[in-house]
């Protein structure tokens, strides 16, 4: 078994599509639109094969944004970006261009040599080895 794809509700598709090819390298296939029921959606792919889809609805509700306690669900997205260098270069492109980085880069307890991000609507992105 494998995870086939992994989605994330977003109120800017187009924001988020933008940020994951500028950073992550992945490819947008064609934009899906259901009009009955008011839903858009991208499936973004990345060179190991894993995707990633981005959906939206007009009548989607924003997280409340406190970064401060976790929510319940999914807890982060981890990418690996294959070295600790690719690690700190793309956390210091993150500070460059505006975007948050909460934490590290930095060893973890159990080992993990990390950053972790936040995307333009707040997810969570674990940037790793």
């Amino acid at each position: 078994m494998r995870i086939e794809h992994v989605a994330l509700w977003a109120k800017d598709i187009e924001r988020l599509r933008s940020f994951y090819e500028t950073y992550f390298q992945a490819s947008a296939g064609p934009r899906y639109v259901n009009e009955r029921k008011q839903f858009t959606s991208y499936f973004l792919s990345f060179a190991s094969g894993a995707r990633l889809e981005l959906m939206t609805v007009p009548h989607l509700v924003a997280a409340n944004g406190d970064t401060r306690a976790p929510p319940t669900g999914y807890a982060h997205l981890a990418l690996s970006v294959g070295s600790q260098e690719a690690v700190d270069a793309l956390a210091e492109r993150f500070r460059r261009d505006g975007h948050p980085v909460i934490d590290g880069p930095r060893r973890t307890g159990d080992g993990y040599y990390e950053c972790v991000v936040l995307d333009p609507e707040g997810n969570r992105l674990e940037i790793t080895v």
